[in-house]
């Protein structure tokens, strides 16, 4: 039975063993990936490591990162996903609230952010002993129970906070890019998001495994290169953002693009799906409190698409209700547990946000397009 991410993954990589995973220059099988991730669960259990503590990685994207990761998720130990690109001090504030036993770092010392808390660098993982991971700590670990905690999508002038984020999240997040994506265990995907961030987490990484497919970092975007490596990895699959699919629209060519085999992205953008050929589009409304992607729409590149089609986020999912207010604010209230985020993470345990009546205030504003679907307004979509 599949109740959560470790189970997701060894079911994948047993039915898969050449699925890979990580960096476009770095990819690893995810069944070795796994092997060594059980020897970096050791490590952390052997530092007392447990599920009510709290491990915080700090770091760019890398095959490392994935392997931390994966590592921090079979010691069931919940692991927050920190924006690197924070200054110095608002890491040492959010840090000091979030209280993470260890932090994981690219940096080659001690980061001063992380003040006198032990620090791990990011490539021990790598270096870790391979161990069967069938019987790690956190193949135990509850549905219910935290996996990640993730900054929030909306940007506030004070510290960041951060989403508790269960495994039955992350399983009910994944089936569903999954299926609006029309992911198979033929398709690689590829992601240059920051894995901070629930696109690339949420869609690109546990979207694309939940499928069973190749599930492809890149460190960056490069539009000058973005073609060509996809082309030079078979890369079917793309989760970007809405800025970056503009960008990759007004800046590439294509000639850049020819004998790509991209099949299907999120998000929908008219301009580049006509350019270049992509048939398929999922355009969609979520955060990571907001079920990581509570609605999808479908999109075929002989519709008539809207230039503003990353903001429809059409029908909710089958596991919510929406509604609007009549000021227009988004209000998601989940039909199944833990479909929504948990709570704020806030010292020392997660309190609930929603009302009364199990409603969550997004804060964003919608309207309904022609046949009742979501279109949001402001700030823009996930």
């Amino acid at each position: 039975m599949i109740d959560n991410l470790p189970h997701l993954f060894l079911d994948r990589a047993s039915i898969r063993p050449d699925l890979m995973v990580g960096v476009l220059d770095n990819q690893i099988s995810l069944r070795v990936a796994l092997e060594l991730a059980a020897g970096g669960a050791a490590d952390l259990c052997a530092r007392n490591l447990s599920a009510d503590n709290r491990v915080a990685i700090v770091a760019e994207n890398s095959t490392d990162y994935v392997l931390a990761w994966l590592s921090c998720l079979l010691a069931g130990v919940p692991v927050a996903l920190v924006d690197p690109t924070y200054p110095r001090e608002p890491l040492a504030c959010m840090l000091d609230v979030l209280d993470p036993t260890v932090v994981i770092t690219d940096r080659p010392a001690a980061p001063s952010f992380a003040g006198t808390r032990n620090a791990i660098t990011i490539s021990a993982f790598r270096n870790a002993p391979r161990l069967d991971p069938s019987h790690a700590p956190g193949t135990n670990s509850g549905r219910y129970s935290t996996a990640s905690l993730m900054h929030p999508a909306r940007h506030t002038p004070r510290i960041p906070k951060f989403c508790a984020l269960s495994h039955e999240y992350f399983l009910r997040l994944g089936r569903a890019v999954a299926e609006a994506m029309t992911l198979t265990d033929r398709d690689r995907s590829l992601t240059p998001l920051p894995l901070s961030r629930i696109n690339s987490l949420g869609y690109g990484l546990v979207g694309a495994l939940t499928a069973g497919a190749d599930a492809l970092l890149a460190r960056t975007f490069a539009a000058d290169t973005f073609w060509s490596e996809a082309i030079d990895h078979g890369i079917t699959a793309l989760t970007l953002d809405a800025p970056l699919a503009h960008n990759l629209a007004r800046t590439a060519t294509e000639k850049d693009s020819a004998g790509h085999r991209v099949r299907t992205m999120f998000p929908a953008d008219r301009a580049l799906m006509q350019q270049f050929g992509v048939v398929r589009a999922v355009s969609g409304y979520g955060s990571p409190e907001a079920a990581g992607a509570s609605h999808l729409r479908t999109w075929s590149i002989d519709d008539d698409i809207p230039t503003d089609a990353h903001r429809h986020g059409g029908p909710g999912r089958e596991d919510i209700e929406w509604k609007l207010t009549d000021s227009g604010e988004i209000l998601i209230r989940e039909s199944a547990r833990c479909t929504l985020f948990t709570g704020y993470f806030t010292f020392p345990g997660v309190t609930s946000t929603l009302d009364q009546n199990g409603w969550f205030h997004t804060g964003d504003h919608g309207r309904l397009d022609v046949d009742g679907g979501l279109v949001a307004v402001d700030p823009s979509p996930a």
